[in-house]
């Protein structure tokens, strides 16, 4: 189902029911205000013809045959019936319109009778030794108010279907900019990022307009990210692939320790290329929506000593350990998987900058419900312009080391865990602080 018709239908419904109730509270009172005047005709009628009778002579019975009047005569309106009685209940006198049986005037005032199968509303009222009834069929006035609702019924309804084609024509006019933005997004290109323009749209459309503009930038340098990934990757991967082809060709080549030694080159080469791609399945998985959830907790001491201890490959006298006072036990909320990850990459980018025979150091606090590691190696450190690109991905100070992903995958962790990293270069090596929440 379309919004135009969705709209329609809604707005429609709505406008059908509070018509409805309204014609349907006009025709009621409609129908009391007619009854209301019948009733009062009947009273003027009836009142008027006993003033009458009081100025002329009082019609007598003769022979037992009552006098027949017609409505000229008794002053009452045609289609009227008009009946005089006496006290003691004989007719006097009746008008043409008035049934073979007499009305019931014993009593004053408004009734309801049946003569003969049809309903009749009767006023009676009393003028010296006379009484003085008028009536007239409920039929008639039945008939009379069905032209009446079918007079008021005919405008009602045309107003209403009006109403309902006015309708259908503003939705189709209100919804026009969302077909305009429809047809613009249709007629791209299935590459095409461009943003939307918002001039000539209404207020409440172009928060949603601006949205979809953002979200098309974010496509974009997604895009661009992984294209960028992709090249750099591929450059990454086929440097020690020709590497490792080399040392092959040159150990088939060869015999003995320069065959032995080419060998030993490829391994080193496949060794790095295994670490390059285990650090690239780590950053897609972290930058995913994949869980590393898997129930373990581990406080800010023990993802420290497990994080040197897969950093030295269980050697950690490379490494000083520093635990401030009153250290905290509870749990970190990050994964124990990612907390020692990040930490490890973090040691090892500080260990491939240290001097050999230095010791890189780690010092842990908790405050505030937080834990900080603070990871300083003693090399050279790094130029204040370089510090934004330390977490580029396979970017590289230098002539340093690794694959040029540890630090990326590190502020990815950070992004997706809402942590905090800062990096502080110093003459005397650099300082990288990982603050991480608590578990409450």
């Amino acid at each position: 189902m379309s919004l135009r018709l969705r709209l329609t239908l809604i707005l429609g419904s709505a406008f059908i029911l509070l018509w409805s109730l309204a014609a349907a509270w006009m025709l009621c009172d409609l129908r009391g205000q007619m009854m209301r005047s019948f009733d009062q005709r009947l009273a003027a009628s009836a009142r008027m013809v006993a003033g009458l009778l009081q100025q002329l002579p009082q019609p007598q019975p003769a022979d037992g045959q009552t006098t027949r009047l017609s409505a000229e005569q008794l002053g009452i309106p045609n289609g009227m019936a008009c009946q005089v009685s006496s006290l003691r209940g004989e007719v006097l006198a009746q008008s043409h319109a008035t049934p073979e049986l007499a009305l019931d005037s014993t009593a004053s005032g408004f009734r309801d009778q049946e003569i003969n199968g049809v309903l009749w509303r009767s006023f009676t009222v009393q003028a010296g030794d006379l009484r003085v009834s008028t009536a007239d069929r409920l039929e008639e006035r039945d008939v009379l108010q069905r032209s009446v609702v079918v007079a008021a019924a005919v405008p009602v309804t045309v107003a209403l279907l009006g109403s309902l084609a006015l309708l259908w024509l503003g939705a189709g006019q209100g919804l026009a900019p969302l077909k305009r933005i429809r047809d613009a997004l249709t007629r791209r290109g299935a590459d095409s990022l461009e943003p939307l323009e918002l001039a000539a749209l209404p207020s409440e459309l172009k928060p949603l307009v601006e949205t979809q503009n953002q979200l098309f930038q974010r496509i974009a340098q997604a895009i661009e990210r992984e294209r960028r990934l992709t090249g750099d990757a591929a450059h990454e991967l086929r440097s020690p692939l020709t590497a490792i082809k080399t040392h092959l060709q040159v150990a088939r080549m060869t015999e003995g320790a320069a065959a032995e030694q080419a060998l030993a080159h490829a391994e080193e080469g496949a060794d790095r290329l295994h670490r390059t791609l285990d650090q690239l399945l780590l950053l897609a998985r972290v930058e995913g929506s994949l869980s590393f959830d898997d129930g373990v907790q581990c406080s800010a001491e023990d993802a420290a000593r497990v994080a040197m201890h897969d950093a030295g490959h269980g050697d950690v006298r490379m490494f000083e350990l520093k635990l401030a006072d009153g250290l905290s036990e509870a749990p970190l909320e990050v994964p124990s998987v990612l907390a020692i990850a990040a930490l490890r990459n973090l040691l090892d980018n500080a260990l491939r900058h240290t001097a050999a025979g230095t010791r890189v150091e780690l010092a842990v606090e908790t405050a505030q419900g937080c834990a900080r590691f603070h990871v300083r190696d003693h090399g050279p450190g790094i130029a204040e312009t370089d510090l934004p690109h330390l977490t580029r991905r396979f970017w590289r100070h230098g002539k340093s080391g690794g694959s040029g992903l540890g630090l990326a995958i590190v502020q990815a962790i950070v992004q997706r865990c809402q942590c905090r990293l800062d990096f502080d270069s110093r003459a005397d090596g650099l300082r990288v602080t990982l603050e991480m929440p608590l578990r409450k």
